[in-house]
């Protein structure tokens, strides 16, 4: 195989460390590193001698470690072979990364579990070239920036996915409303991705996160955006979401019948008097005691059936129910309506005749009112 003379490399930007094709080289050798670059020899799997930018001739003054190594006489062509890399030192910005999949995050306002993806790009450029081919290239060709997002994968979504659910935790931000603290959460990454990175020869210039997006098709999404919505109109119209529900309630009441009672029970009056106004709650209060009052029941004291407290007359008897005034039973005690012949509890007759004159006295009376005979 013939010996290299002249090695160079003019390629792609994009890539951070390209390895010479031939091993053939010579003690005349020129290398030619560029601006942007720097050259590092390999023996046996050893980085040996670094190059900067410009011409170098692979001579003994310049190739100490190598010299050391293979034993390289002073002077004259001797080949030797090796492998030479070149490292882009230039920054480059526009390494574009992306979550592949939505990840789960609890919103730390409305409790629910949103997916969440996000996207952005990076920028990076090569501080320790030897640290670089040691530790990440190894014996590949080249390395470009698909590389990068290919090695570090694992590492930035673990960070991401850390950072925005710790951000959110600690500032109590709403997922839907992440947007506008995108710079803050970009910083918080570039501090936690750095070490990383710098451990492989590589120092991150910045990482942007660009957008932090949620599905709008997800259920927990729609769910979540049509409440926001309903409670935009709420404040705009100027009700609340229990006055709301009190409408409901007392326009499905309305609909009913009232003899099915209770309303009372479900706090109707007080919910009303406190959620829409003193005035109108009282007034609705008063509507729902109406309600409420068919619900109570009373005995007839004629037949003893049962009845609605507001029935004025009996519907099984026909007994007049409304008991203006009522007197004592002697026997029992009992209440007895006033004008009633006998004791509805015990049967009692609840007057007495006179034995002179005839005529009705009351059981406790000891002279006729009339005639004046001795009862």
């Amino acid at each position: 195989m013939a010996i290299i003379d002249f090695v160079k490399y003019n390629g792609d930007p994009d890539v951070f460390a390209w390895k010479y094709p031939d091993e053939e080289l010579s003690t005349w050798t020129q290398l030619i590193v560029n601006e942007s670059q720097e050259a590092i020899l390999f023996k046996e799997g050893r980085a040996l001698d670094r190059f900067g930018p410009g011409r170098h001739v692979l001579d003994t003054k310049n190739i100490p470690l190598l010299t050391g190594l293979i034993g390289l006489p002073f002077g004259g062509n001797s080949p030797f072979t090796a492998e030479i890399y070149f490292i882009n030192k230039t920054v480059v910005l526009d390494i574009k990364w992306g979550t592949p999949s939505p990840i789960q995050l609890q919103d730390p306002k409305y409790n629910v579990m949103i997916p969440v993806r996000a996207y952005g790009q990076f920028g990076i450029t090569i501080s320790d070239s030897k640290a670089f081919l040691t530790k990440l290239v190894g014996t590949v060709p080249y390395f470009d920036k698909e590389s990068v997002v290919k090695y570090f994968k694992g590492i930035y979504l673990t960070k991401v996915k850390d950072a925005i659910s710790s951000y959110l935790i600690k500032e109590q931000v709403p997922i839907l409303e992440i947007g506008a603290y995108l710079e803050e959460i970009s910083d918080c990454l570039l501090d936690k991705i750095r070490p990383e990175m710098a451990e492989y020869g590589i120092k991150i210039v910045n990482f942007n996160v660009n957008d932090v997006s949620v599905p709008e098709d997800d259920p927990s999404v729609v769910k979540l955006r049509d409440a926001l919505a309903k409670r935009a109109e709420m404040d705009i119209i100027g009700y609340s979401y229990q006055q709301e529900r009190s409408f409901d309630t007392l326009e499905g009441a309305a609909k009913n019948d009232y003899s099915g009672g209770g309303l009372m029970g479900a706090g109707i009056g007080l919910g009303l008097g406190a959620g829409l106004g003193v005035p109108m709650g009282q007034q609705m209060g008063g509507i729902a005691s109406q309600i409420d009052v068919t619900t109570k029941q009373k005995e007839c004291p004629k037949c003893h059936q049962m009845i609605r407290a507001d029935a004025k007359f009996c519907p099984e008897c026909g007994t007049d129910v409304q008991i203006a005034k009522q007197t004592e039973c002697p026997n029992c005690k009992g209440a007895v309506p006033e004008g009633a012949n006998f004791c509805p509890s015990c049967g009692e007759p609840m007057h007495k005749k006179c034995p002179n004159c005839g005529i009705k006295v009351k059981p406790n009376t000891k002279f006729c009112p009339e005639c004046g005979t001795k009862l």
